[in-house]
């Protein structure tokens, strides 16, 4: 336990480096007092009577758990101006965590399912991104999610509706639940993907088994594994990820409480770093999981007892894990630096 002094230090240091942000779902970011004002401008009915109420619901036993409200909340969303508003809301709190690059998740099928064009997604969450590039200096880029309990067939079709939307699309990625929909059941629709130039990236290992993790490096062919907390359960898989450097995308935070770790102070984020793991610290949906970027920072310094180099190589690591360029990648690391040696 950190006392009160250092724990002032840790925060500020935290809020002294710049960071990257790569494992964000932009509507995991739908903060209730947000969501109440869009379904009232929308003339939607929320299954909840107020803020409080909305808030009172994020006990979770699961992953599931949390899908049922996060598709709920994303109901409220309908036109352009909610997706400007909600990418706007999640930006200038990233500015405000000194966040200087972010790589969002969006999940058009949770819009299009029910009706709203995947034109008005993209187009009111890339509004915001080039107005955040323009008036707060965070760049970005924009990762395309496929949702894992719906079948591949469905994926296809998103896939085909993004390919108008090439140049504001960096990468695909697959989220939603993870249990019982190993990613080997999207292996065209990747391929397909990465024929069409984009990235890929994959949820795994979250509540899956580490063989999950093996098989979107090998079937999904991605370059980056989000969450991967149980890639440790196998040996050779931690080797193989720490030799071909993979990033992993950790969020602490969302861990404990989807209930995949039982205590922040048993996180696995320390061993990862011990093993030579390429690990970085994001917030994931940070609307239900009680803190943004800085707040994950904070909390595994403070249970896990990281030093001052272990959280500016963890910064370090968000720029290099992302698709920045080499040259943006380095002056951000120098930045990064700068700060550790003040």
């Amino acid at each position: 336990m950190k006392h009160t002094g250092e724990s002032n230090d840790t925060t500020a240091f935290v809020a002294a480096l710049p960071k990257a942000e790569l494992h964000l779902h932009i509507e995991g970011t739908l903060e209730p007092e947000l969501m109440f004002a869009i379904a009232e401008r929308n003339n939607i009915r929320l299954p909840y009577s107020s803020v409080e109420e909305v808030r009172a619901a994020y006990r979770f036993s699961s992953l599931q758990d949390f899908l049922d409200i996060y598709y709920s909340g994303a109901s409220a969303l309908l036109v352009k101006q909610d997706f400007y508003d909600l990418t706007w809301a999640y930006l200038q709190r990233a500015f405000a965590q000194n966040v200087r690059h972010v790589e969002i998740f969006f999940d058009p099928q949770t819009h299009t399912g029910r009706g709203v064009a995947f034109a008005t997604v993209i187009d009111g969450i890339s509004r915001a991104l080039d107005d955040a590039e323009a008036r707060l200096g965070i760049s970005s880029r924009l990762i395309l999610c496929f949702l894992r309990h719906l079948d591949e067939a469905d994926a296809l079709e998103t896939l085909d509706a993004a390919m108008a939307y090439r140049d504001r699309i960096a990468g695909v990625g697959l989220d939603s639940s993870e249990r019982g929909n190993p990613p080997g059941k999207f292996r065209e629709v990747f391929r397909r993907a990465r024929d069409a130039g984009f990235a890929a990236v994959a949820h795994a290992g979250e509540e899956g088994p580490a063989e999950y993790v093996r098989e979107a490096l090998d079937a999904l062919e991605v370059v980056r594994i989000d969450h991967g907390n149980r890639a440790l359960e196998d040996t050779g898989l931690v080797a193989e990820l720490a030799q071909r450097r993979i990033p992993l995308t950790v969020c602490p935070l969302s861990n404990v409480k989807l209930c995949v770790v039982d205590d922040i102070t048993c996180h696995p984020l320390k061993r990862m770093l011990d093993l030579g793991l390429f690990v970085t610290v994001n917030s994931d949906d940070p609307a239900y999981f009680g803190g943004y970027v800085n707040e994950n920072y904070i909390a595994v310094a403070e249970a896990l007892d990281l030093s001052r180099e272990d959280l500016a190589q963890l910064a370090r690591n968000s720029f290099e894990a992302s698709w920045l360029n080499a040259e943006a990648k380095s002056a951000l690391v120098a930045e990064v630096n700068a700060v550790a040696e003040a």
